[in-house]
């Protein structure tokens, strides 16, 4: 694709970045086939090759208006068309680039902007968020049913084990997902306990995605200094990882290295914490020998439907790999039709594109749900929050099945004898 940007953005780091992304863009259209906002609506410019020539039109200094504004608050960023381009288009760091000019150029109402800051301060602010829930789940017996079904029941967690082992791996504190799901994080530090490996929570808070995708980017970059900032004596002293339970947040801490590439004083470090984060899935492979012994066979089948998220399967390029430490842990998995596609969560999607969300929510569902499974498993705490809405069916995070079927190591140990 030919490309001339205009003067305000053609020899900045961004504009050199969008130059790259957009020339390696072929026009072939594998990418539509894919897109779920394409499939819905059926318009071109709700494609990614369509939404790639707006962003195109916008940096060349063309006209951009509330329109185009549209299509771009439209894109999930599920970067299924990232999986499916023969040309490897880098698609989620071009649309974010775009939201980042588009902001400037075209702004928002009042009413627009304050649902935005709104959403930004509230979730991304665990305290605050966890007294709002504590606040919904206390009235959600008074609340209207759609509005009931959006409040997650509690959660406990079972014990966070101490931390004893001289292998030790760091946990993103986050925003949300404390709140919701305290149940998850203890269950990793649980599992990986077993295999002599420390979970330690050192501070630090919500990832940055959020705002990142909100268009807030230098609000995004102070969370980023922030959980460096927590992290960096430990980076210092060997920490082997930094483990991140949410797929969502993970694809943001893997790309802290671009979030910070222009910040003298936090590049380096972003690169190293970068190269450090992992999806639980990835840790547990690499241990998978030592978790073998441990997985109690004779609790029988269970059922599930593996919702993948996006970040994981597109973001994070981990198709398949929950899948099959599900099966080796004894589960049987169901066929889900379409499991390439979103569904609907995308961060605060559901919150600023309510009718394409639920849309999206209902197919979701209507495909896990087909076999009758008995549990549905997932791998980000916005798509278990969001299935859960829609079905009396559990939906939890596929590391608590993993922990529920793990002998303890003393266990293990007298049953290979």
């Amino acid at each position: 694709m030919e490309t001339r940007l205009a003067d305000f953005i053609r020899d900045t780091p961004e504009g050199r970045e969008a130059d790259a992304i957009l020339r390696s863009c072929v026009h072939c259209g594998f990418c539509m086939a894919t897109c779920p906002t394409y499939q819905l609506l059926g318009d071109e410019l709700d494609g990614p090759r369509g939404r790639i020539y707006l962003i195109k039109q916008m940096l060349e200094g063309g006209e951009v208006s509330e329109r185009t504004q549209l299509h771009l608050d439209r894109c999930l960023t599920c970067r299924a068309c990232e999986t499916t381009c023969p040309s490897g288009v880098r698609y989620g760091r071009l649309a974010d680039i775009g939201r980042r000019v588009i902001e400037v150029r075209v702004g928002r109402g009042e009413g627009a902007r304050l649902k935005r800051w709104l959403l930004r301060k509230g979730l991304s602010r665990r305290r605050v968020f966890a007294v709002g829930l504590s606040v919904g789940r206390l009235l959600r017996p008074l609340l209207p049913r759609a509005v009931a079904a959006k409040v997650p029941a509690a959660a406990p967690a079972k014990p966070w084990p101490a931390a004893r082992h001289a292998r030790k791996m760091l946990a993103l504190e986050g925003c949300v997902q404390g709140a919701i799901a305290p149940s998850i994080d203890a269950a990793l530090a649980r599992v990986l306990d077993r295999v002599e490996i420390s979970f330690v929570r050192v501070g630090g808070g919500c990832c940055g995605a959020l705002s990142e995708h909100l268009g807030a980017h230098e609000e995004a970059r102070r969370f980023v200094r922030r959980n460096i900032d927590a992290w960096w004596p430990h980076v210092e002293q060997g920490v082997e990882a930094i483990v991140v339970t949410a797929s969502g947040c993970a694809v943001q801490v893997k790309d802290y290295a671009w979030v910070m590439s222009d910040d003298p004083a936090y590049a380096d470090k972003a690169r190293r914490v970068a190269a450090l984060a992992r999806d639980p899935v990835e840790v547990i492979a690499d241990e998978w020998k030592r978790f073998a012994p441990m997985v109690a066979m004779d609790h029988g089948p269970l059922k599930v439907a593996f919702h993948a998220p996006c970040t994981l399967q597109h973001g994070q390029k981990l198709a398949g790999r929950v899948e099959e430490i599900l099966e080796a842990i004894g589960l049987e998995l169901t066929h889900v039709a379409g499991s390439h596609l979103c569904c609907g969560s995308a961060g605060t999607y559901s919150i600023t594109q309510p009718t394409l969300s639920q849309r999206l929510k209902a197919d979701k569902i209507a495909a896990l749900q087909a076999d009758d499974p008995e549990v549905i498993a997932t791998a980000n705490i916005g798509c278990l929050a969001h299935l859960q809405s829609a079905t009396e069916r559990p939906v939890r995070h596929w590391v608590e099945l993993l922990d529920s079927r793990l002998r303890s190591r003393a266990t293990a140990r007298q049953a290979s004898k």
